[in-house]
């Protein structure tokens, strides 16, 4: 296939092989299409995925259908991210992996009134409530409060899914505080 980004990172992990198209796959998905490997906050760039997942989702209207895809967000997640640590040669959550933050932004919007998220008439979207959804969310996922730490050390894949779907919801309730105190209008 010749020397592509994969290829170079097969040479990084130490391997000498190319990937395979599934493992090539997996770290894509992964790594938010490659915005994981931004040298620079990996994390926060690679939540920026999440921002329209969170809008896709809200379009499933109601709790239960985004609820059940979020779910099947975190389900496909887990293993995702568990084969990507060993892609990387890594033992725990490398700051490449940022499915956990894509797929657990959605959770912070929960709740929130679709039409306030866009929902059809995407003009009528609140960019105060995303702004703050995504804040919340980082502030969380980087302080890891409790029980957030303590879901971190589930093994594999579950403990990177886990700590981000607690943080998530922590800033779930935070984003709700500041609506119910008037903050978005």
């Amino acid at each position: 296939m010749g020397a592509g980004p994969w290829f170079r990172v097969s040479i990084a992990m130490g391997t000498g092989r190319e990937l395979s198209i599934v493992d090539r796959a997996i770290l894509s998905v992964a790594t938010g299409f490659g915005f994981g490997f931004s040298p620079w906050m990996p994390g926060t760039f690679g939540a920026v995925w999440g921002l329209p997942l969170a809008f896709g989702v809200a379009h499933c209207g109601g709790l239960l259908w985004p609820s059940v895809a979020i779910f099947g967000c975190f389900l496909v997640g887990v293993p995702i991210c568990g084969k990507a640590v060993a892609l990387l040669g890594r033992k725990k959550d490398p700051g490449a992996i940022v499915w956990d933050e894509i797929a657990s932004m959605p959770i912070v919007f929960l709740g929130i009134g679709p039409e306030r998220l866009g929902v059809g008439d995407f003009s009528g979207a609140d960019w105060r409530i995303y702004l703050a959804g995504f804040v919340l969310h980082r502030i969380f996922d980087i302080a890891k409060p409790p029980p957030a730490r303590q879901a971190e050390r589930l093994p594999g894949g579950w403990g990177i899914m886990a700590d981000d779907a607690v943080a998530a919801v922590m800033a779930c309730g935070c984003l709700h505080g500041l609506d119910w105190l008037g903050m978005f209008g």
